[in-house]
Parts: C-alpha cells; sequence; structure tokens
C-alpha cells in the first residue's frame, strides 16, 4: 500500500481559507472520524484548552478520495516567510494554445471571486495566484 499524504495550510482564518480551497478544488469537508457523529465530539476526546474552537481547523478531502486531504489550521504567529510549497490548480490541457488560455483565464477570474488575487500573468501559460490567506505575498 502506498503512502498517503495530507497537505497542511497554516492561517489566521481557518474557515475562510476553507471556504476557498473547496470552492476552488471542489473538495468537501471531511466527516468526523468514526464512530464520531461530529467533529466537536471527536476534538472533545482530546481535552484541548477551552480558548480551542471548531474555528481553529479545518479538514478537507477530495470527494473521490484521489487527491491528498487539506488540514487548515489557525495559528497565532503571522506568516514571515515565503512558502516552500505551493498548489498548482490544473485546467484540461487539449485544444489551441488560445483556447487553453481562454480556460486558465476563466478559472483564475472564478477563483478571484472566490477571494484569490492575481499576483501576475506569465505570458499565456499560467497566472501565479495567492489565496486568501496569502494576498499580501510579496515577491
Amino acid at each position: 500500500m502506498a503512502t498517503t499524504i495530507d497537505l497542511t495550510l497554516d492561517c489566521a482564518n481557518a474557515q475562510l481559507l476553507a471556504d476557498f480551497w473547496k470552492t476552488a478544488l471542489g473538495y468537501i469537508d471531511e466527516p468526523p472520524p468514526a464512530p464520531f457523529k461530529t467533529r466537536e465530539e471527536w476534538l472533545a476526546q482530546f481535552d484541548l484548552p477551552e480558548d480551542e474552537s471548531e474555528d481553529d481547523g479545518a479538514w478537507l478531502c477530495d470527494p473521490d478520495g484521489v487527491g491528498p486531504r487539506l488540514c487548515i489550521l489557525k495559528v497565532p504567529e503571522p506568516k514571515t516567510a515565503k512558502n516552500r510549497l505551493h498548489i498548482d490548480v490544473r485546467v484540461p490541457g487539449h485544444g489551441s494554445a488560445g483556447e487553453r488560455w481562454a480556460r486558465i483565464k476563466a478559472e483564475s477570474e472564478r477563483l478571484v471571486k472566490a477571494g484569490g488575487a492575481v499576483l501576475r500573468e506569465c505570458d499565456e501559460h499560467h497566472v501565479v495566484m495567492a489565496d486568501p490567506n496569502t494576498s499580501n505575498y510579496q515577491f
């Protein structure tokens, strides 16, 4: 059996970021582990401090079970350095270069409406974007 991975994203607002990535990837909220019926019920077993709430994290999964799970965690400290990992959102590659670029532009516009930001367009090949958590990203 192959090992699987989770991608963990630290942020200031877990619910905002979760909503963005659900829109971008078509992911859903991951159900709580069995036999728990809710995420709150599952978290209660860990005896966490009272000030930690469900809003401190979000767990997303690919409804088809193909893509990696996303763990989105609220952290108190601000981002201080460039990310060493980024997520590429791919669009289908068939058709002419013009048709492909039109699909890329349409997808970037959809993600801007979901809270993302266009940072730069690269030679009608790809668009560099920031999610709502990193819209103040500097190059």
